[in-house]
C-alpha cells in the first residue's frame, strides 16, 4: 500500500530539486534518507523532510512494514514564481523570477 506526503511552494527551483530527486528515485527509504542527509545540496535537506514525513504517514496504518518501504515516485513540480525586478544602468530594469517547487513522495512496499 503506498503513502504519500507532499511540501508546497518550497522556495527552490524545480531543476536544482530534480538533481536530488533523481538520485534517490528506486532506493529504499532507509538508504535514501543516508544518502540525503549527506548529499550537499540545498535541495537534499528539503526532499528529507519529505520523505521522513511519507515515512511517518506510513507508519500510522498497522499494516505497513517500514522497514520494507522504498521510494515508488518522487514529482518535482513547478509552483508560483515570485517575479522581482533588479535595476540596470541606464534606467533600465530586468526580471527576476525567483522559483518555487511543489514535492510529492510516494513511498511503497517492496
Amino acid at each position: 500500500m503506498e503513502t504519500t506526503a507532499v511540501a508546497k511552494y518550497i522556495r527552490i527551483s524545480p531543476q536544482k530539486a530534480r538533481l536530488v530527486a533523481d538520485v534517490i528515485r528506486g532506493m529504499s527509504a532507509d538508504l535514501a534518507l543516508t544518502t540525503l542527509r549527506f548529499m550537499p545540496k540545498k535541495g537534499a535537506k528539503i526532499i528529507r523532510k519529505v520523505l521522513e514525513s511519507a515515512v511517518a504517514n506510513a507508519n500510522q496504518s498497522d499494516s505497513i512494514d517500514v522497514d520494507t518501504l522504498y521510494v515508488k515516485r518522487i514529482l518535482i513540480d513547478g509552483g508560483p514564481m515570485l517575479k522581482r525586478f533588479s535595476p540596470r544602468a541606464m534606467g533600465r530594469a530586468t526580471r527576476i523570477l525567483k522559483r518555487t517547487s511543489h514535492i510529492t513522495v510516494v513511498v511503497d512496499e517492496a
